[in-house]
């Protein structure tokens, strides 16, 4: 069951069978219906979590409009971190965008980890800088990129997600209405 945890960990860090086994008896495998929520906005992210199967994807709701964060596919960790860190309410929600399988670590026991597994320490610094190096690239992508740059790229570095994800999300997470998507995507076929 918690195979494919052990490969991502340990392209991180080395565990040893005895010290994976004592991380897994803090996880829980959850199994998410395509649509249901993992985390609501106004909740405390207590969790992070791993996808084993499936996608998840983070949202805030702005004047009754989603505005889509990222994705997350098989084997991607993610947690509100802001939240997570906190200890305040969470602004996002987090949705399995077809049925998915998450394994959750609560924060409680990472902070148990960390200190009783050093090596864990290192592991959550190198989770928090890939986190914020994707916040960075997200960020730059969004400010220096045209909403048809944005397109082209996400065909390029991410397929899955064009292969995936319905249209409207798409279009949400390059921050486009699904208008001007279509438009962009007639374009592109028009114009190879």
């Amino acid at each position: 069951m918690y195979k494919q945890l052990r490969q991502q960990i340990n392209k991180i860090i080395d565990l040893t069978d005895e010290e994976f086994d004592y991380f897994t008896t803090f996880a829980k495998l959850k199994k998410l219906r395509r649509k249901e929520l993992v985390l609501t906005e106004g909740e405390v992210c207590r969790h992070a979590y791993f996808v084993k199967t499936g996608c998840l994807r983070y949202f805030y709701t702005v004047q009754g409009e989603q505005h889509t964060g990222q994705f997350f596919f098989e084997s991607a960790w993610y947690a509100d971190y802001e939240s997570f860190l906190s200890g305040q309410p969470s602004r996002q929600n987090i949705e399995a965008l077809e049925n998915t399988e998450i394994i959750m670590i609560p924060k409680t026991a990472l902070e148990k980890l960390y200190q009783e597994v050093p090596k864990f320490e290192k592991f959550g610094r190198l989770m928090a800088e890939k986190a914020f190096m994707g916040l960075r690239q997200r960020t730059e992508m969004i400010t220096n990129q045209s909403p048809e740059e944005r397109y082209l790229n996400l065909i390029k570095q991410r397929p899955k997600l064009i292969e995936r994800i319905p249209q409207h999300y798409i279009a949400s997470y390059l921050g486009v209405k699904p208008q001007s998507l279509s438009r962009i995507r007639k374009r592109i076929i028009q114009n190879p």
